[in-house]
């Protein structure tokens, strides 16, 4: 059974949510403090995170950092803000999504339902992406998933959570083709509603960070008010 962590320390939300997750059939774990749902991320393995922003002991943001640090679980963030400024930081840090209380009980499923999906559909390579790609900049073999990349030493592997795995074979496989934001949702997320085009420019942020493309001469190119292209090492 697929297993949910709700970390909420507001006990009529975290009933609520534990009524419709149960009756969607999903396992639900919960914890009320940050600190407690950090242990339970590593007892329980659950296969998606809710998580809350304002919690005692430990806030969501720190939660969140240090998940994404150690996992690549799905992270559903939850806030009773719903200014752009917290989105913005949520989806920087590494949040899959952003839900604003108060929310309908069919758009957290529809949400929950997404991020699983596309959790399971990052475990595999695409049926056509089989053969290994290698510009002498990147090389990615999609059987293994392993990425490494060149330096001033040779070459180094890097460790990709499977959205930035997945961006980084879709602008590899289209190299000189500019892909706008929604392309890239559609084909590195799975994005039901397509109204999170930032989140592209955030994961496409920290994909070059990880890299070590973070200078003007990144293969990844932004092209303003279109979207983002992968230039092929000569």
């Amino acid at each position: 059974m697929t297993k949910i962590l709700v970390v909420e320390d507001e006990p009529d939300i975290a009933l609520a949510l534990r009524l419709v997750l149960e009756r969607a059939g999903y396992e639900f774990v919960s914890a009320a403090d940050g600190r407690s749902g950090l242990r339970l991320v590593h007892e329980q393995r659950p296969d998606l995170l809710v998580l809350d922003i304002a919690l005692p002991v430990m806030d969501g943001w720190t939660v969140l950092e240090r998940v994404r640090d150690l996992a690549e679980i799905p992270v559903l963030l939850l806030s009773a803000h719903g200014q752009e400024s917290d989105k913005v930081r949520g989806l920087r840090a590494g949040a899959d999504d952003y839900l604003t209380k108060p929310f309908t009980n069919n758009e957290l499923l529809a949400r929950v339902e997404a991020l699983l999906r596309r959790a399971r559909q990052g475990g595999g390579p695409r049926d056509d992406w089989h053969d290994t790609f290698d510009d002498g900049v990147v090389r990615i073999d999609p059987v293994t998933r392993r990425v490494e990349v060149a330096d001033r030493e040779g070459s180094r592997e890097v460790s990709l959570t499977n959205i930035e795995f997945r961006l980084l074979q879709t602008l590899t496989r289209h190299a000189g083709a500019v892909l706008s934001a929604s392309q890239l949702l559609a084909r590195a997320w799975d994005d039901p509603t397509g109204v999170a085009p930032e989140r592209v420019k955030f994961a496409v942020l920290r994909l070059r960070r990880k890299l070590g493309w973070e200078s003007e001469s990144s293969p990844i190119r932004a092209v303003r008010g279109i979207g983002y292209r992968y230039v092929r090492g000569k």
